[in-house]
C-alpha cells in the first residue's frame, strides 16, 4: 500500500476514466474515499461511489472549494464550459489543476481560469485502476516544479509516471491510454487463437492475459529490447518463429504502428477553442 496522504481530490466529470482514479487513489491507500469527490450531471450514476464513502453531487464550484488538487477528467467538448464554471471557485494559493482533457492545451486552459492557477497535464490510462497506469506528465510555467513534482506524487501510487514535453501529449495518448485498447485487442485475438485450437474461451482468456502479464513484466524487469526477449524463446525451425513470420507476412506490426500513428493524430484535434 501506499503512504496515506492528506490530500482532498476533486474529480469533475466523472467518467470511465475518473472512476478509475477514484478508485484507484483509495486503493492504493494514497487518500480514503471521502477524500476523493466526484462529479458528474447525473449524480444517480455514482450512487455505488457514494456508497463507498466518496462525496458526491453536480456542483463543480463547491466540489473546488472543498478540495486541493482539481482533476479535470470531462469530455473535450465540455471542458471549455467547465472551466468558465469553476474559475471563480479557483484559488491560486491553494488549488492544482490536473487536466486530463486530451488535446486541451496550457493556454486554451490558461485563456480560461487564468494564469495563477498552476496546471499539469496527465494521460494517464485505465491501469489507474489497479495501480498499473503509465501517467505522462507535462508543467510550464513558474510554478512548474512545484505542481509537477504534486502531480507526480498522486500518480505514482498508481503506478508509472513520465515526464514529457507538452508537444509529445498527443503521442502519449495514443501510445498510453489508447494503447490500452490495442494490448487488449491484442489479447483477444490471441484468446481467439486459442479458443481455435481446442480451448475453452474462459481458459483462453486468461492463458492470454496472463502471458501477456509475463511478457510485459519480463520487459520492464530486465530493460531489454523486446527482441533480445524473443530470440530466447524461437529456435531454428521452431514454432513460435512459424508464428511470428505468418503475423508479419499478415501485417501485424505495420497494422499496429499505423494504429497507433492514427491515434495520435485525432488526439491533437480532439479539443478545438471556439475561435479556432
Amino acid at each position: 500500500m501506499t503512504q496515506a496522504h492528506s490530500d482532498s481530490v476533486a474529480i469533475l466529470g466523472v467518467g470511465n476514466l475518473g472512476l478509475a482514479l477514484a478508485r484507484g487513489l483509495v486503493h492504493s491507500g494514497y487518500v480514503p474515499a471521502d477524500h476523493v469527490r466526484l462529479t458528474r450531471r447525473n449524480v444517480d450514476l455514482l450512487a455505488q461511489e457514494a456508497a463507498a464513502g466518496h462525496p458526491v453531487g453536480s456542483d463543480n464550484p463547491a466540489a473546488v472549494e472543498a478540495s486541493e488538487i482539481i482533476v479535470l477528467a470531462v469530455q473535450p467538448q465540455q471542458l471549455d464550459d467547465l472551466l468558465d464554471e469553476i474559475r471563480e471557485a479557483l484559488d491560486p494559493t491553494r488549488h492544482l489543476i490536473i487536466s486530463t482533457v486530451s488535446g486541451a492545451s496550457f493556454d486554451s486552459i490558461r485563456n480560461r481560469v487564468g494564469e495563477g492557477v498552476p496546471v499539469v497535464r496527465a494521460m494517464p490510462n485505465l491501469g489507474i485502476q489497479t495501480g498499473d497506469s503509465m501517467t505522462c506528465l507535462a508543467a510550464e510555467g513558474t510554478a512548474a516544479g512545484v505542481a509537477l513534482a504534486r502531480a507526480e506524487r498522486l500518480f505514482q501510487a498508481l503506478g508509472t509516471t513520465v515526464r514529457i514535453e507538452e508537444s509529445q501529449m498527443a503521442a502519449a495518448t495514443a501510445l498510453c491510454a489508447c494503447g490500452i485498447a490495442f494490448f487488449l485487442r491484442a489479447i483477444r485475438a490471441a484468446a481467439q487463437g486459442g479458443i481455435e485450437i481446442g480451448f475453452h474461451a474462459e481458459d483462453a482468456i486468461l492463458m492470454a492475459a496472463q502471458t501477456a502479464k509475463g511478457a510485459a513484466e519480463l520487459l520492464l524487469a530486465s530493460g531489454d529490447h523486446p527482441e533480445m526477449a524473443i530470440d530466447r524463446v524461437t529456435t531454428p525451425n521452431g514454432c513460435t518463429i512459424a508464428g511470428l513470420n505468418e503475423m508479419e507476412n499478415r501485417g501485424f506490426s505495420s497494422a499496429m504502428i499505423r494504429g497507433i500513428v492514427t491515434s495520435s493524430v485525432r488526439a491533437a484535434h480532439l479539443y478545438s477553442e471556439p475561435d479556432a
